[in-house]
């Protein structure tokens, strides 16, 4: 009698519909044309291509220009064709495209900043560009006139920034890990504050205007959850990468988070389930289970008799403890650790199956990711990395 057949089970990953070759040097970033097969991008190599997918199937250049200087970053308003495109000498070039994707018409530069532009918003809504450089200034524009209104000194070179049209807050994550909310009149700005939760400086910022939830991703491997609200004012991490995370885009309707990184990593993060905040770690001159004095503790030791031992904190309770008293590891996904970290031993008796259960999938885009583009009407999203290609992937199977 021949043995029964099981049906392998389907694993839903995301589906690579394109790879786009042809540049010399990194592309720094890439976005997906609206209700087109094209592709727009910027790269280390001075190029500006738009590529449209043509009959056979592959995607070409309709547009290839040639910059005086490395692209660094860009910014495109799909509703008016606006190409803002920031270049390593400090200019912001602005561009219109024709309808047919296979024109680009200089409309002005901006000398906005001294160095390097590493970040470009254009704001349709009020005619702004806002940009940051690597001369530490946050700065804003007319796109109108062209007529700089404003500027901010930031702490450190800004690599993260997104703006809230409604209440005119720009936020602005830089290299020191502080993130910076401004405040933006038409002529100035006010400083309303700034918090810091990495231990590395800050590589990606993307804001939830419906929930009003900040997400920034950080070289410290982490991407931390900010409710910018203030009807709870907690901070939620997320671990879910082996390298800095470069690119996050929060997806509105099925309330996910794509996050990617330097380890190639594609990590959807389930963000409709209940989190729990990460607790602080507690100070402590002897363990906070047995007692067992650290080894900075001189009194104890000497009073005790007994060698001092090495400090660690619980990742659940956030309690000081020895080596000893927390032999154990465990994921603990509702706190945002997807991998196994450190626990002491009572509190991984108490981690449930249902504290277990992941809120996370994990997919291998196999290239370091320096930026992402998602496009959320056709679930689409787009990848560039520092092997020089781009990657177009179908992600309904995930995004869902």
């Amino acid at each position: 009698m021949a043995a029964e057949i099981q049906p392998t089970p389907l694993t839903r990953k995301p589906i690579l519909l394109q790879r786009v070759e042809g540049s010399q040097e990194v592309v720094n970033m890439a976005v997906i044309v609206p209700k087109e097969e094209g592709v727009i991008s910027v790269s280390e190599d001075r190029t500006v291509r738009v590529w449209l997918k043509r009959d056979s199937g592959q995607y070409w250049p309709s547009i290839y220009h040639m910059m005086p200087s490395p692209c660094s970053c860009m910014s495109f308003n799909p509703e008016t064709r606006r190409l803002s495109i920031g270049l390593d000498n400090g200019t912001i070039s602005e561009f219109i495209l024709s309808e047919d994707y296979n024109k680009m018409t200089p409309v002005k530069n901006y000398q906005a900043h001294q160095s390097r532009v590493t970040m470009i918003l254009f704001v349709l809504e009020l005619e702004w560009v806002l940009s940051t450089g690597q001369d530490k200034q946050f700065a804003w524009h007319c796109s109108e006139s062209g007529q700089r209104l404003g500027g901010y000194r930031t702490s450190a070179v800004a690599s993260g920034l997104q703006f809230d049209v409604e209440t005119r807050h720009v936020f602005i994550g830089d290299h020191s890990g502080q993130v910076t909310i401004l405040k933006l009149e038409q002529e100035n700005c006010t400083l309303v504050t700034t918090f810091r939760g990495h231990t590395g400086g800050v590589t990606a910022l993307c804001w939830d205007p419906v929930q009003r939830v900040l997400f920034s991703g950080s070289s410290d491997h982490s991407v931390i959850m900010w409710d910018i609200g203030g009807r709870k004012g907690t901070a939620i991490e997320l671990q879910g990468h082996n390298d800095k995370v470069q690119a996050l885009s929060y997806v509105q309707h099925t309330r996910q988070l794509i996050s990617c990184g330097g380890d190639g990593g594609i990590v959807i993060w389930n963000m409709d389930v209940e989190r729990q905040e990460t607790p602080e770690w507690l100070d402590s001159d002897s363990c906070q289970k047995c007692d067992q004095p650290f080894f900075w503790n001189f009194k104890q030791m000497w009073d005790s008799k007994k060698i001092g031992l090495r400090q660690h904190h619980c990742r659940k309770c956030g309690k000081a403890v020895c080596g000893k008293c927390s032999s154990k590891r465990s994921s603990i996904p509702l706190m945002g650790f997807e991998f196994e970290v450190r626990v002491c031993d009572s509190c991984h008796e108490a981690i449930t199956d249902e504290e277990h259960a992941p809120t996370a999938t994990f997919h291998d885009s196999k290239h370091n990711i320096v930026h992402m583009h998602f496009d959320a009407t056709r679930g689409w999203l787009l990848t560039s990395g520092t092997d020089k290609v781009i990657k177009l992937w179908d992600m309904t199977p995930v995004v869902s």
